[in-house]
């Protein structure tokens, strides 16, 4: 896993968001971006970080920044996972891990004793330049909000 760190200039990269549009990262030059990566749309830990993020959304749009869901599930997970919660950022389908590589989040984790490939919950926050400013590797999925005001 050769995960990009604070100071890395994020590399371009276009996915599909959950409608089927294509997001690419230059749609948000001059912007402060928060992506956000998480193993699978709709499961405990990942619905409770989205939704802290939506709960605080207007704040986290006054201190400038745009928000990006990513994690490898198929265009109408996400939307079904959108739609559900009323999420008002787009979450990308990254089903060919397109974006997940180009930030190195994918790589062996261990559950209930169990090791396998996966992606890793991560959020990196990015500055208007498109260079990496924060990397949030211990996410809480219920104040995920505050780490990234923080």
């Amino acid at each position: 896993m050769n995960m990009l760190k604070v100071g890395d200039k994020v590399p371009d990269f276009s996915a599909k968001d959950q409608d089927g549009n294509t997001i690419n990262l230059s749609d948000y030059k001059g912007k402060k971006l928060v992506v956000f990566f998480y193993p699978k749309a709709n499961t405990p830990g990942c619905t409770a970080e989205a939704c802290n993020l939506r709960d605080n959304y207007k704040e986290l749009q006054g201190e400038g920044y745009e928000l990006l869901g990513v994690s490898a599930d198929s265009e109408k997970k996400q939307s079904n996972f959108k739609n559900k919660y009323e999420f008002p950022f787009p979450l990308l389908a990254d089903e060919d891990h397109t974006v997940i590589n180009t930030f190195g989040v994918w790589g062996p984790k261990k559950f209930m004793g169990r090791e396998y490939d996966g992606i890793h919950r991560t959020t990196f926050v990015i500055d208007e330049e498109g260079k990496v400013e924060n990397v949030i590797e211990k996410v809480k999925t219920k104040d995920h909000a505050a780490q990234i005001l923080a």
